[in-house]
């Protein structure tokens, strides 16, 4: 390599433009990356003192059989959608368009509340059928007790989490309307984390979906 190569590829590198992100965590959103790895973990453990329960038993009853996947399937489409909607109050909160960080944040907002009604529906119908936390029956005939504490333990320890990034983005929707995560620079950082929440419950979901109800 000649001394002209070099020259040139050192000019080339002083040329790459920086990463305006690089090193600029704030420490909110450190801090909610903690959180969201320990609380990972939480669900880990569940899932996996589920999958032990479940294949150690005796006589487990088919999931499909019993719970409603149709209407927990809409459920899921209706908290992935929430997602995409978080996305886009994220972005209008960069953008400083108040407007579609209102929006989009109320609409988030009434997926997840819609998410809780089909669970709160789903509790109450499994209730009348005989599925307890202590003891579960269905169609008249006894059935492993565990499939109801289970169950009951997994989706309602997400449900609590669900409620619980509902009363976050309602109150970031209050700052919302009055427009203090729209005075540009890092005034966003709130609706950044509660999105960074948000995405979290939704993705865990997907695996509670998949591992309770349809294997």
């Amino acid at each position: 390599m000649t001394t002209a190569d070099v020259a040139a590829a050192h000019s080339a590198h002083d040329n790459v433009p920086e990463d305006e992100h690089f090193g600029s965590a704030t420490g909110g959103k450190v801090a909610m990356w903690m959180f969201i790895a320990q609380d990972g973990m939480s669900f880990g453990g569940l899932l996996v003192a589920y999958g032990i329960l479940r294949f150690s038993a005796i006589e487990w009853p088919v999931p499909t059989d019993i719970l409603g996947i149709n209407l927990t399937a809409f459920a899921t489409f209706l908290l992935i959608c929430s997602s995409l909607s978080m996305v886009m109050a994220v972005e209008g909160a960069k953008r400083r368009d108040q407007g579609a960080l209102v929006r989009w944040l109320g609409l988030t907002i009434l997926g997840g509340i819609g998410f809780l009604g089909i669970q709160a529906y789903e509790y109450t119908h499994l209730v009348h059928a005989g599925i307890g936390f202590a003891e579960s029956s269905w169609e008249g005939q006894s059935i492993n007790n565990l499939f109801g504490s289970t169950f009951y333990a997994v989706t309602g320890f997400h449900g609590l989490h669900v409620l619980s990034g509902v009363i976050y983005m309602i109150c970031i929707l209050a700052g919302s309307m009055k427009g203090k995560y729209t005075q540009g620079g890092i005034s966003y950082s709130a609706v950044e984390l509660v999105g960074l929440f948000w995405h979290f419950v939704d993705l865990v979901w997907i695996l509670v979906f998949t591992f309770i109800y349809l294997l």
